[in-house]
């Protein structure tokens, strides 16, 4: 089986790479808009591919039986951006599509991931919809300095989150791909954390505070547009705690656990096993 992987140096992209280049019987390639450097960092065939350029589409798809598909985070517009290469996909003979997908997705029409499981639902292909809980790996990257300097600044409240780890979402995006698992599946880490809770671990692996400064809405807007000066993350980034301020993010399943045969990484091994990364 030929897989292609999109979105293949991010986050969750680059861990499903390493795991499908383990499995018997699977030759994946990595689609990126700079495939040398993707090639170096990767260590698996690579593929010029960018969702906004039609003219990569033909060379990206040739072969292809199935896809591990990662939006990138600044296409938002899912019918402009997205849905012409899906349907190159489809039209050059893709069978089965595995889509990191968010959780809520289901309920909640105006995320740009909602838009993307109708399409495939409707365009005749294996789908299986991964909808993931918040990545633990958004502390460790994201928001590395500033746990680095001793606080965590994020609009949740007293909301708490249900963290999972990129790996096991990866793994399960590896198992969908190569035993056809299809359906949906909401992917959340052991329990649910506030943050406050989340500063707390950080702060004993770490031996020294980390303070949670719970800023409202629109100062986290302000001062993260700063930092960032990216509107469209920054207002990703405001949604997303929003969801977790509201109560709405602390859903907590069984996925991990039924699809890998092991239970999902809990926030306490995630800190140790990274506890470097804010050092």
């Amino acid at each position: 089986m030929n897989v292609l992987v999109t979105g293949a140096t991010g986050t969750d992209g680059c861990r499903g790479v390493d795991g499908l280049r383990d499995a018997p019987d699977v030759t994946v390639a990595a689609a990126s808009r700079h495939p040398a450097r993707a090639r170096d960092r990767l260590n698996c065939a690579t593929v010029a591919f960018d969702f906004t350029d039609p003219t990569s589409y033909r060379d990206a798809f040739a072969d292809v039986d199935a896809m591990f598909l990662v939006r990138p985070p600044a296409l938002s517009r899912v019918r402009r951006d997205v849905v012409p290469a899906l349907a190159a996909a489809v039209g050059a003979g893709v069978e089965r599509v595995v889509f990191l997908s968010v959780i809520g997705a289901d309920r909640n029409p105006l995320v740009p991931h909602a838009r993307i499981e109708s399409w495939l639902a409707d365009a005749g292909l294996e789908t299986t919809f991964l909808r993931a809980s918040f990545f633990m790996q958004n502390l460790s990257t994201t928001h590395r300095e500033e746990i680095r300097d001793g606080r965590l600044a994020v609009p949740a409240g007293d909301g708490k989150t249900s963290l999972v780890e990129a790996r096991d979402v990866a793994a399960v995006a590896v198992r969908a791909l190569c035993e056809g698992i299809t359906g949906a599946s909401d992917l959340t880490g052991p329990d649910a954390l506030s943050y406050a809770e989340v500063c707390a671990v950080l702060s004993a692996a770490l031996e020294r505070e980390v303070e949670y400064t719970a800023p409202s809405l629109p100062r986290f807007l302000i001062s993260r547009y700063r930092l960032e000066g990216n509107l469209a993350k920054t207002g990703v980034m405001a949604a997303i705690y929003t969801t977790a301020r509201l109560g709405l993010a602390n859903r907590v399943t069984d996925d991990v656990r039924s699809l890998l045969g092991r239970p999902p990484t809990d926030f306490r091994t995630f800190v140790r096993d990274n506890r470097t990364v804010w050092t």
